[in-house]
């Protein structure tokens, strides 16, 4: 185990666990992601609505875990994914804005699906800040969290060409849904918000990648 850790170090990676604080540029190792519910794929569909209006609570690691996982987790051991990819090529990154989730710091995080971790990006809630961008959507800024998907074309168009365009605009469509059922079966609303100036996203998250999808969180 410490060589192991030393390794990590020489390498600059470090993974800490959740509820401790986390700095700019750490790991943060996710809690293990839960594969039953006490809710049916049809009761989820049946129930699906986008929801625009939010409580003023906290969401848990644990629900915070389990969206990230429905967007981009890992389900198979050569590193297939929750949602199919055209050849798998797995164009999308996940964002989380967070701005009150319980053991986790307000700051914006990347998720990564290979060890279902995230890592900080920045550590300050950006929540209004993503709002004004989103042409003042101010149910952006009153949700604990907001995903924001965004994708990097070339992943998919090296080998595809400009058709993989279309294929990349699918998938977003998969991750959409998988997070809106997720929701679902934790009794969380959330909506697919599309309208916002891209730009000025990418300044915000200090990405290169194109912005496709804000989705806010919280309990209905």
């Amino acid at each position: 185990m410490l060589r192991f850790l030393l390794g990590l170090l020489a390498t600059g990676i470090i993974i800490t666990s959740f509820g401790q604080e986390s700095k700019k540029g750490e790991k943060v190792k996710l809690p293990d992601p839960k594969f039953t519910s006490k809710v049916s794929v049809e009761e989820a569909l049946l129930n699906r609505r986008s929801v625009r209006s939010y409580k003023n609570e906290p969401l848990t690691i644990e629900q915070v875990t389990q969206l990230l996982w429905a967007a981009q987790g890992k389900t198979a051991g050569w590193g297939g994914r929750t949602a199919p990819s055209a050849g798998a090529t797995y164009p999308l990154e996940t964002y989380l804005v967070v701005g009150n989730v319980t053991k986790l710091p307000v700051g914006i995080y990347k998720y990564d699906p290979a060890d279902h971790s995230i890592k900080m990006i920045m550590n300050k809630d950006m929540r209004q800040e993503l709002a004004k961008a989103a042409l003042g959507q101010d149910f952006i800024h009153q949700a604990p969290i907001d995903i924001v998907l965004a994708a990097v074309y070339r992943r998919t168009t090296r080998i595809y060409g400009e058709r993989g365009k279309r294929y990349v605009h699918m998938e977003i469509g998969h991750v959409g849904q998988n997070i809106h059922l997720q929701c679902e079966t934790m009794g969380l609303g959330t909506v697919m918000v599309g309208a916002f100036s891209d730009e000025q996203v990418k300044k915000l998250l200090g990405i290169e990648a194109e912005p496709l999808y804000i989705m806010p969180v919280g309990k209905k």
